[in-house]
């Protein structure tokens, strides 16, 4: 049948699907594994996608060759490099996610726990390094056909950036801060003289212990322009522009650190369209001292809570909450539905550095924000494959999370080892893509997602056109709730930023709930539709670049399309 026109108030779309309910896949353990690559011969201590469906990869360069080679007898020499001056070996990769296949790519100096941003026009903008590549940027621009490689520019950055952590501005400059020994901030690029100096932060001073545990500090973008720091067990909001304190939170309860070694990881949870208020979360860590156990091979529990703090609020309190098992070393990634973060890689003892963990998380953890507490964390299918230090995790447009890495050795090692370095591959597909849903799974026809990007301005209207099949079996949504009868499906669609991930945190992800023009009429006809939805107001909201864009069939997602937004 079909559906009568109705009006679209904010962000829900009422969709009449005959007999169509739409609910999670239920049942415990959900969410499937797959090995894409057996080895790709690196490492994946660093990953970006971009906005041409290819990851960046990229490990270190001082710990001799690689398992891939560098093309046409291509070699690296470099009089600085600490353990092979002349090496034929790559050291970062690009992965074609549609045909599984991957390529080496050559970077010349050392970006050994680095950071990075994209840039408004799509180029991945990685800052910093160790040794020769301390205070050098290396870009990476998106292009098809296999022609595009890093270029490197020396000395660009201000001090040296070992251990720092990158956030894109409204500006689209790309805000850097601390690192080891760093205790300031600066920009890049550089608009004039006046950023050609770092700016102290006296913050990361306060923050730092005999163990450090403030490095790759948490930063997200505030819906009021300005950036929340976390480092260690506090926070504070950072005006940069005028390089003022303008609050300072409460310290999280306990006292433990939750930054690198002790690594933790941070989300900012998804915002609602025009937000008035802004929650972060924070989830695992290691117990103050756990990284001079390890020196003696003993191996504290992880922390097994999570804070949660609204930032905005007036009077802002962290809210703890515990997860189903300890976690250090974790990633946090935004699921695109907006109603789940998953939890993912990792140990539930030890730290992060050099065989510093002993037990893995082989189960990634599903978290939904908008549940009950006490009934928001679910555990997920577990892996084989242990993914310690040096391991990372990002969305793809598809859906799946892309996992990769795990050297928790100096050298790459892979043999006599509990745990030998990992170059593998793997898809984590959550509950949303299995097969048992794929009739109530919304799939975008326009714009298409084989077509280039779709170019927005702040505050525009865009047209999205997607099918949703007319009849599907009614399901009952995991954790009770309105799932028994009823032919209305809730839609809803999302905007997300595609992370920079290393060490355990997400750089810029975010993850945005689009407002819907209304009154707007939904066209059915054999399950098609029509919507048309406002992008974010303000850069403020969502900085500049490339998004991905869903649409979210109660808590099934669409593959996504690409947009860029300035």
């Amino acid at each position: 049948m079909k559906p009568p026109a109705l009006p679209i108030r904010g962000l829900v779309l009422v969709l009449a699907l005959a007999c169509a309910g739409i609910a999670p896949a239920s049942g415990g353990g959900g969410g499937r594994w797959d090995v894409l690559q057996r080895s790709i011969g690196v490492s994946a201590m660093h990953m970006q996608l971009l906005h041409n469906d290819r990851v960046i990869i990229f490990d270190r360069t001082d710990f001799g060759q690689s398992n891939l080679s560098l093309p046409d007898g291509r070699c690296r020499r470099n009089p600085r490099e600490r353990v092979l001056p002349v090496d034929c070996t790559a050291h970062s990769a690009e992965y074609d996610v549609a045909s599984n296949t991957f390529r080496p790519l050559f970077v010349f100096t050392d970006t050994w726990c680095s950071s990075g941003t994209v840039a408004p026009d799509g180029t991945l903008v990685q800052t910093g390094g160790w040794n020769d590549g301390y205070r050098n940027v290396r870009a990476m621009r998106a292009c098809d056909g296999g022609s595009c490689d890093w270029n490197e520019t020396q000395d660009a950055l201000a001090a040296n950036r070992w251990y720092a952590t990158n956030q894109i501005l409204p500006d689209g400059r790309a805000f850097i801060v601390g690192g080891r020994r760093q205790f300031n901030y600066e920009f890049f690029p550089k608009a004039d003289a006046s950023d050609a100096s770092a700016i102290a932060l006296p913050f990361l001073v306060q923050t730092r212990d005999p163990e450090e545990n403030n490095l790759y500090p948490f930063v997200h973008l505030n819906i009021d322009g300005n950036l929340f720091i976390f480092a260690k067990n506090r926070a504070v909001l950072l005006d940069y522009k005028k390089n003022k304190i303008v609050r300072t939170y409460p310290e999280l309860a306990g006292g433990d650190p939750r930054n690198y070694p002790s690594s933790g990881s941070s989300v900012l949870l998804p915002l609602k369209p025009s937000p008035t208020e802004a929650e972060v979360l924070i989830c695992g860590g290691a117990p103050a001292g756990s990284y001079n156990s390890t020196k003696e091979k003993t191996f504290f529990p992880a922390l097994v809570t999570c804070g949660r703090i609204k930032i905005t609020d007036a009077s802002p309190a962290w809210v703890i909450e515990r997860m189903s098992s300890p976690r250090v070393m974790g990633d946090m990634i935004l699921l695109p539905n907006g109603a789940e973060v998953v939890i993912i890689n990792g140990a539930m003892d030890g730290t992060a550095g050099w065989e510093a963990a002993n037990t893995p998380a082989y189960a990634p953890v599903v978290y939904r924000p908008d549940h009950a507490p006490g009934d928001r964390f679910e555990e997920q299918s577990a892996t084989d494959i242990a993914r310690l230090y040096h391991s990372s995790a990002i969305l793809l447009r598809d859906g799946r999370v892309l996992v990769g890495g795990s050297n928790p050795h100096i050298y790459y090692n892979f043999s006599n080892e509990q745990y030998p370095t990992e170059l593998s591959l793997e898809a984590f597909s959550p509950e949303y893509l299995d097969s048992s849903n794929d009739a109530l799974r919304p799939k975008i026809t326009h714009p298409s997602p084989a077509d280039p990007a779709v170019s927005v301005k702040y505050g525009d209207s865009m047209t999205l056109q997607f099918e949703v099949p007319a009849v599907a079996p009614r399901r009952r949504p995991r954790g009770g709730g309105d799932g028994d009868g009823g032919s209305l499906g809730l839609v809803s669609v999302t905007m997300v930023a595609p992370s920079f991930t290393t060490h355990s945190f997400g750089m810029n992800q975010r993850l945005l709930f689009l407002d819907v023009a209304g009154p707007t009429a939904l066209h059915g006809a054999a399950g098609a539709y029509e919507a048309s939805v406002v992008m974010p107001a303000t850069a403020v909201l969502a900085p500049p670049g490339y998004y991905m864009v869903f649409v979210v069939n109660g808590h099934i997602p669409s593959e996504g399309v690409w947009v860029h937004i300035e």
